[in-house]
């Protein structure tokens, strides 16, 4: 499928594209630094160009952008997508405004010192038990998080340990553990493979956010570890269950996507899926683009940046030519509720098993059921062969919706 998109395309375009890049990403730093989104606008305007004449000789059946959405989500085209986030953002721009209205809760327990060392061993004691096999793996530290593998017996993530936020760290470690499980969970005949993994970056993003979020932000997983984690932070001791569920959960819409809670990370993804379409489909002129951001952010969120470097200019996707690869952020999220819901139904000791520190059943079966196929089949099919059905936003919806107005008393 790779062979063929890169048969469509003439060396020439290839390089212009490999070159444009390559200075935008370094106009991109520097305009960010500068808040300045005018220095940037000509690359943008060049790589969006670039792009288009891609998606033109990829050829597509309904919309431009499905030419450059195959590209990171094979077989998804841009209508599925809008189907899927028309639902989410039914529900989920109200149910954002309520929690906005409420009380904001208790987050004391995120604040403060924590040892960078006492983190470090606590998280290690986490990834240990949710059975990222440390045989074949390893943390270590980097700026930013990511995963890399060379096989399914030599996979390495890392974590970002900051002292005056321990959730940086703590969250980090499980996100990048679900994407080494992932990675550990490829069946041995398929590394070396073109069929190895991430032919669908959903897929891949899901149990990351499965393990980050359904797991690790859950009651049952705290009801285990907090008194472990008591054991390294004795600052914590007077903190009770309820409190330190509730500020690990706790909603704040916030300018930067990476810094963004649970309940509003997936608007952050709309306001770039809806922008980058209308920007590929010639319907937004990039000197637009700085205002039609914002405007997003106020219809979403509620909130607008005070200039470029918080807005339109924070992410270095656009500049690395990376239009398509936005919303599999967000499918990612639902898949991890939809494979979540699955898994309970097949074995409805789970959450017990969870409240207990026992990973074992939802790990193996995560394996089992999803991670094995590698890059065999495409996003839909793979969820109608781990659910029985196609996608669908209505269980992660539900999941949202029972556990903020359960801790907002909504």
């Amino acid at each position: 499928e790779g062979y063929e998109r890169s048969r469509k395309l003439p060396a020439r375009l290839v390089a212009e594209l490999a070159q444009a890049r390559a200075l935008a990403v370094d106009a991109w730093r520097k305009a960010k630094e500068a808040a300045d989104f005018k220095t940037f606008a000509p690359h943008l305007e060049r790589l969006i160009a670039l792009n288009i004449e891609q998606a033109e000789l990829l050829g597509y059946e309904e919309d431009r952008y499905d030419a450059l959405l195959d590209g990171f989500e094979p077989d998804m085209p841009a209508r599925a997508v809008d189907e899927v986030f028309a639902e989410l953002k039914e529900g989920l721009v109200p149910l954002v405004a309520a929690v906005a209205e409420k009380p904001q809760v208790d987050d004391s327990p995120l604040r403060g010192r924590f040892d960078k060392q006492q983190q470090w061993d606590f998280g290690m004691d986490v990834l240990h038990a949710i059975g990222f096999d440390l045989a074949r793996g390893r943390q270590d530290e980097s700026a930013h998080p990511f995963t890399t593998s060379f096989s399914n017996d030599d996979v390495r993530i890392t974590t970002n340990i900051v002292e005056d936020d321990w959730t940086s760290g703590l969250f980090s470690t499980l996100h990048e553990a679900g994407h080494g499980i992932h990675a550990q969970g490829i069946p041995s005949e398929l590394i070396g493979t073109p069929l190895m993994w991430r032919r669908s970056l959903a897929i891949s993003e899901s149990p990351s956010r499965l393990w980050e979020n359904v797991v690790g932000r859950s009651r049952a997983f705290w009801e285990h570890f907090l008194p472990k984690m008591k054991q390294y932070f004795p600052q914590l001791a007077d903190v009770d269950l309820d409190t330190f569920y509730r500020a690990i959960n706790i909603v704040k819409p916030s300018l930067i996507r990476t810094d963004a809670d649970e309940l509003t990370y997936n608007l952050h993804i709309f306001v770039r899926f809806d922008l980058e379409r209308a920007l590929i489909a010639e319907k937004l002129k990039v000197s637009e683009l700085p205002d039609a951001w914002n405007d997003k952010m106020k219809a979403y969120l509620g909130i607008v940046p005070d200039n470029d470097a918080k807005g339109v200019l924070q992410d270095i996707h656009w500049a690395s030519g990376y239009f398509g690869y936005f919303p599999t952020y967000a499918l990612g999220n639902l898949l991890s509720v939809q494979f979540y819901e699955q898994a309970v139904k097949e074995h409805p000791d789970i959450p017990e098993q969870i409240r207990q520190g026992q990973f074992d059943t939802l790990r193996v079966w995560t394996n089992g059921r999803i991670h094995r196929y590698g890059a065999l089949f495409p996003l839909m099919e793979i969820v109608r062969r781990v659910t029985g059905r196609g996608l669908d936003g209505r269980p992660y919806m539900e999941y949202l919706r029972t556990k903020y107005t359960e801790i907002y008393g909504l």
